[in-house]
């Protein structure tokens, strides 16, 4: 089964470090996903994804490369991060439609477990939901204004933002201050969510939750 080996994203190390991220060189990892911080010129959030144990790179657009010999080993345990961030709960991408990513997702490997046919507070009507290893891919059906505007279904899916949970999310709420909304009641029954505020720095969505 793939599961994720690293992602690529534009931003600046300084930005994460600077939210009590532990980040080494260009790298921050979180479990068992290294996270290569390649700055704002590398383009926009998510650029690629790393997968282990993938054949393919043909994932309805999303950008994908492979996990080769040369690929650094894991470290048998993942730094602790001063905020309370331990681990990713799911990685989140968009499609203008999303029965053809499911089913390009699917050939490449990928172990879907559920569809939701329900809206998201968000708006989104329908959501697939992905396993790669420990942590999930949630692809996001875009409603039909938005597919409209960005100019129809043909395009390819795209990536979003990320969840990631904490150890203690009052604790990390309260350490990153005016730079996170208040706690919420999550979509999952019992958990709890927060959202980073644009004032964090980061060039992408990204949501703190319980575990």
């Amino acid at each position: 089964m793939p599961e994720i080996d690293e992602l690529t994203i534009a931003d600046e190390p300084a930005s994460w470090a600077a939210l009590g991220f532990a980040v080494e060189g260009e790298t921050c990892r979180i479990g068992r996903v290294a996270l290569r911080l390649a700055g704002r010129a590398a383009g926009r959030g998510i650029v690629r994804w790393t997968l282990r144990d993938a054949t393919t790179t043909e994932l309805d657009g999303l950008p994908t490369a492979l996990a080769g010999a040369t690929t650094a080993p894991l470290a048998e345990r993942a730094p602790v991060h001063p905020n309370g961030v331990t681990r990713i709960d799911h990685v989140v991408a968009v499609s203008p439609a999303l029965d053809r990513t499911v089913t390009a997702l699917e050939a490449a490997g990928l172990d879907l477990r559920r569809v939701r046919e329900e809206p998201t507070p968000a708006g989104a009507p329908r959501q697939a939901f992905f396993r790669l290893g420990a942590e999930i891919l949630e692809a996001v059906q875009e409603p039909a204004d938005v597919v409209e505007r960005a100019g129809g279904a043909e395009r390819p899916a795209s990536f979003w933002g990320l969840a990631l949970c904490c150890e203690d999310i009052d604790a990390t709420v309260a350490r990153l201050g005016e730079h996170v909304s208040e706690v919420r009641d999550a979509v999952q029954p019992g958990r709890r969510i927060a959202s980073l505020r644009r004032s964090a720095g980061l060039g992408l969505p990204v949501a703190l939750m319980t575990a």
